[in-house]
């Protein structure tokens, strides 16, 4: 069982919390507390195990809120969830921002006092989304955010059975080789359609309403009189990024000019990140290959955390 273990709080930053019977969490943070205010570290959580291990190297027992948590907890490895991860605590829903903190050695007070600090490397930053009240005792449901992918495959030809769609399984190959690597969840969606502007349209609407994370078309990038992916899309889309679309073309060009020829584009529908690949199973390599570089930032950017 994941529980609470204790609530701190401390009117300065930098200096130790003191546990108090219940912290109130507001909007800002939680009330009467020094870090509550409109940012992406209102509330800081770390876990006993992580106490525990401190304890052995400094050779004495540590309080509650030495460290300047605000929320002590006990039976989850903080530092192992990632940001965009859920905390249910009661009414309280906590969103994971951050992993970690820069350490400010001795100018700390927390620093001067303990001699060590565990915090830059196994405390974790939160943001409200639900507010409410906590106390010592609470249980906590974790809730790892799972990275949703619809993967579109536009071929008149695939669509009909004529020949393999090779193209989409590489995408859902490669994805699922790097959130493998890197511990992530994710579930994937494949569709298989005409190079119909219409279903394509279509796709793209319940995706966006169903808050998929990340679309992924391949196919209809061309200038043929039946490529109608960028038309279609770029309309939807409320940014554009334009730089990675860039970048591979140009990366890419410099040896094989075709690959300049491909207008795909990169942007952002509602809390979708979309990307328009071309058709061929080589070229959707080589785009994946970069798009995957900066995939996991861009979708914390989109959903406002701050994971530098």
């Amino acid at each position: 069982m994941i529980k609470v273990l204790s609530v701190n709080i401390s009117e300065k930053k930098g200096e130790i919390k003191l546990p108090v019977d219940e912290i109130v969490i507001t909007k800002r943070g939680i009330e009467n507390d020094a870090h509550a205010g409109d940012w992406h570290r209102q509330v800081s959580l770390l876990a006993k195990e992580s106490i525990d291990k401190f304890e052995e190297v400094l050779g004495r027992k540590l309080e509650f809120g030495e460290f300047a948590e605000n929320i002590t907890t006990e039976g989850i490895s903080l530092y192992k969830t990632r940001p965009g991860d859920k905390l249910f605590i009661g009414d309280v829903e906590l969103e994971v921002t951050q992993i970690g903190k820069k350490c400010h050695g001795d100018g700390c007070a927390i620093f001067s006092q303990v001699g060590k600090c565990v915090m830059p490397k196994e405390g974790i930053f939160a943001k409200v989304l639900k507010t409410g009240t906590i106390k010592s005792g609470d249980k906590i449901k974790y809730l790892p955010e799972t990275i949703k992918f619809l993967i579109i495959t536009l071929s008149d030809r695939a669509s009909n059975g004529e020949y393999e769609d090779k193209s989409g399984p590489r995408i859902r190959e490669m994805i699922s080789e790097n959130f493998e690597k890197n511990n992530i969840k994710y579930s994937i969606e494949d569709k298989i359609i005409p190079d119909s502007s219409e279903q394509l349209k279509e796709l793209l609407e319940v995706a966006k309403n169903s808050m998929c994370d990340v679309i992924i078309t391949t196919g209809g990038t061309g200038i043929g009189p039946r490529d109608i992916t960028v038309e279609t899309v770029q309309p939807l889309l409320d940014k554009e990024v334009p730089g990675i679309m860039e970048m591979i073309r140009v990366k890419y060009g410099q040896e094989k000019p075709n690959a300049l020829l491909s207008r795909g584009v990169a942007g952002v529908m509602g809390s979708s990140l979309v990307y328009t690949l071309p058709g061929s199973e080589k070229a959707v390599q080589e785009y994946m290959t970069e798009i995957l570089k900066t995939l996991q930032h861009l979708i914390y950017m989109l959903h406002g955390i701050d994971a530098h």
